[in-house]
């Protein structure tokens, strides 16, 4: 057993510490046999627990995925610590120099009249600090390893910056009709290749509305999501209700059930 004075509060520091002696031979097999690639799934599982409490605004369950969330940071940093590269020190004086850097109107002399100028500011000294001196090269640094709508977004707020955008949603819906087109015509022609470039279009598309109408798309595909869950599930027992078996029901039939469940949300 490792000696370790247990406390009744405990803070940073004892956290790094402990996942110290974690990773230290005498400690967790599991633990210390774990890479950078071994675990990075494990900080997206817990971002996204985060995101779940926010939504349900449960506070407690917040401060405990915040807990997981800053585990992953520590144990990372952890792992190179071991190497010399850096410690958890060095991650927090980073950002904490970022952060100065990047808002000159509170720590410098920098005078900002709107919101809007802060993230103008922020996004040039961003631009300047990463050497990109064009909107392409700031562009090409958007992650690939972000969900796709997401990315799709960054994309098309990055490329506004440079005066390539509609002039209204007027421009935006044109070319989703157009792309809506061209997806039917690849399926006519039963070119799959061309079907998947063309149903990426589409989506591209769409998310280009939804930046114009301020609706963050994946918030809103989730809700759809859900709608569709619930939705389902009513239709579900309605169908057990009256002895209706769905995989051999037409579904024409199947259909007025969904519009019946939908009826039932307007009640």
């Amino acid at each position: 057993m490792v000696d370790y004075q247990l406390k009744e509060k405990y803070g940073f520091d004892d956290l790094c510490e402990i996942m110290q002696i974690l990773r230290a031979p005498g400690g967790c097999p599991w633990d210390a046999e774990q890479t950078h690639a071994s675990i990075k799934r494990s900080l997206i599982e817990e971002t996204y627990e985060v995101i779940e409490a926010i939504n349900k605004d449960d506070k407690t369950l917040l401060c405990e995925e915040l807990g997981d969330v800053l585990l992953q940071v520590v144990f990372h940093a952890q792992m190179e610590r071991e190497q010399g590269v850096f410690d958890i020190n060095d991650v927090c004086d980073g950002i904490c120099k970022k952060l100065i850097e990047r808002h000159p109107h509170v720590f410098g002399t920098v005078q900002v009249d709107s919101t809007e100028q802060v993230l103008d500011n922020w996004d040039t000294i961003k631009r300047r600090s990463k050497q990109q001196s064009t909107q392409g090269e700031a562009m090409q640094k958007v992650p690939m390893e972000l969900p796709a709508l997401m990315r799709a977004e960054k994309l098309q707020k990055k490329a506004k910056k440079a005066g390539f955008d509609w002039d209204s949603v007027d421009g935006a819906y044109e070319a989703l009709d157009s792309e809506i087109a061209e997806l039917k015509a690849a399926q006519q022609a039963g070119d799959f290749e061309q079907i998947e470039n063309e149903l990426g279009d589409v989506l591209f598309s769409v998310v280009n509305v939804s930046r114009f109408l301020k609706v963050d798309p994946e918030q809103a595909l989730t809700g759809a999501s859900n709608k569709f869950l619930d939705r389902y599930l009513k239709v579900e027992a309605l169908a057990a209700a009256r002895g209706i078996d769905m995989p051999s029901t037409p579904i024409e039939e199947l259909d007025k059930l969904w519009a019946e469940a939908k009826k039932q949300e307007s009640n």
